[in-house]
């Protein structure tokens, strides 16, 4: 069946809208399972306790962590214990977490730092996982895209899948975040889906289907994507932030480390085209593009 013309990511593919800059910012991660049918608020539109969901969602904004309920790709059955993975995506940092839970009130106990106080040490921390948004609930076009490429995805690597919820950027679908390395990708084909896993395992990323890594700002994530696309296969590791900083002429200039030396990069933000921009939307919207422009090499001294 032909896509509906009047979905969101079909709109926003005819617009052009960008997507460079349009991963969320909170550099850590808190999956919760929880399977069956999610409600438009996610964690707390199911049947895990809403009062608790929005306890642990309130109590984790705090730190700067992102909740996302998560499920396994097609009709599995609750198991009896549950899974959470806590990941971090800071550069540096990166790792991911696993524990299990049986009642919902044992997650209000999670202690964020003393999970980083422990460190990542396991090799189980740093095998990539692929979360999938599906949340049709929020905008039916990330079912629509979402689930099969969860399924793809679950085919090539079985057990490091699941589908979760919104991530932002409903017009972008299908929506992939890797973790613990923080890629979030958007429109992704199911004919990229080998791509996207090899990157992820060898630690780089696929520069054309890049929204950015979450946890950096806007700018930031945009000026990194560019320097992948135009540098070549470096690793994300070999790309570091150096600084950023708005000029007098109000584009942002990125300074990135690379193992070539630095280099700056000048990201343009503009107003993009107003639209409704969600299947969900009543309200015409402008987002803010962020577009490089240029990329120069920083002269030594």
């Amino acid at each position: 069946m032909p896509p509906s013309t009047d979905q969101c990511r079909v709109l926003s593919a005819h617009r052009g809208d960008p997507i460079l800059g349009t991963a969320f910012p909170a550099s850590r991660v808190l999956l919760v399972e929880q399977p069956g049918g999610w409600g438009a608020a996610g964690l707390a539109a199911s049947k895990f306790d809403p009062t608790i969901a929005k306890r642990l969602i309130a109590n984790l904004g705090l730190h700067g962590i992102r909740v996302l309920a998560i499920r396994r790709p097609g009709r599995q059955p609750a198991p009896d214990r549950r899974s959470w993975g806590f990941a971090d995506c800071q550069p540096g940092h990166r790792g991911i977490v696993w524990g299990t839970f049986e009642e919902d009130r044992e997650l209000l106990l999670f202690d964020p730092e003393t999970v980083l106080a422990r460190g990542f040490a396991s090799a189980q921390a740093h095998i990539p996982v692929f979360a999938v948004c599906a949340h049709g609930t929020h905008d039916v076009c990330c079912a629509v895209q979402g689930r099969p490429i969860a399924a793809a995805l679950e085919r090539l690597r079985p057990g490091q899948v699941w589908e979760c919820s919104h991530v932002g950027g409903d017009r972008f679908a299908a929506n992939v975040l890797v973790l613990p390395d923080g890629q979030l990708y958007g429109r992704v084909p199911e004919s990229a889906v080998e791509d996207v896993v090899a990157a992820a395992e060898d630690g780089r990323v696929v520069a054309e289907l890049l929204r950015g890594q979450v946890g950096l700002a806007p700018a930031v994530q945009a000026a990194l994507a560019y320097a992948h696309h135009r540098l070549g296969p470096y690793r994300i590791a070999d790309l570091v932030v150096r600084s950023a900083e708005t000029a007098l002429d109000g584009t942002e200039r990125v300074r990135l480390g690379t193992p070539a030396g630095e280099v700056t990069v000048t990201v343009v933000v503009e107003s993009g085209e107003t639209a409704l921009l969600t299947c969900r939307a009543v309200a015409m919207s402008t987002p803010l593009v962020y577009r490089p422009v240029s990329m120069a090499a920083v002269q030594a001294g």
